[in-house]
């Protein structure tokens, strides 16, 4: 009997544990700050190819729509078919020819992009101004995350 009582306290507080700790928004929390490094990494990589290239952003940064919205402002994976199916998607090859500035295109932790599999789940739109947004629109537990630079 009192090993049944010392087995039922200790499920109750493990179980009160397990709440306090939420997992399911400490997960969300470690994905979103991945997405905060992704899209700056997105966005230095971009203004570094500008630097080398004498203030020439990389071909292909789509003008129009909001940075997270439009189907069409979303990077391609690299190696990935970046024309066709859905939309066409952002290829940002420059900035990972010879590893020059990122390795690879960053992707999305959660591993849902779009309905197109090259798709990276990073958007990228630039304004009137010449200004670079780089977003995840996947973001989790209302966060935003867009850079602007």
């Amino acid at each position: 009997m009192e090993i049944l009582l010392v087995v039922a306290a200790i499920a109750i507080l493990a179980g009160i544990v397990i709440i306090a700790i939420n997992p399911g928004k400490q997960l969300g929390d470690t994905r979103n700050a991945q997405r905060y490094v992704d899209v700056n990494t997105i966005l230095n990589a971009t203004y570094q190819y500008a630097l080398d290239n004498n203030g020439a952003l990389p071909p292909g940064i789509p003008n129009t729509g909001t940075c997270g919205v439009e189907a069409t402002n979303q990077i391609c994976i690299t190696g990935g078919t970046c024309t066709g199916g859905a939309a066409d998607l952002v290829a940002l090859a420059e900035l990972t020819t010879n590893e020059t500035y990122i390795v690879s295109v960053p992707t999305d932790p959660s591993g849902s992009t779009s309905a197109d599999a090259n798709g990276a789940g990073y958007h990228v739109v630039q304004s009137a101004n010449g200004r670079v947004t780089v977003c995840a629109p996947n973001a989790e537990q209302g966060a935003t995350i867009s850079v602007t630079r």
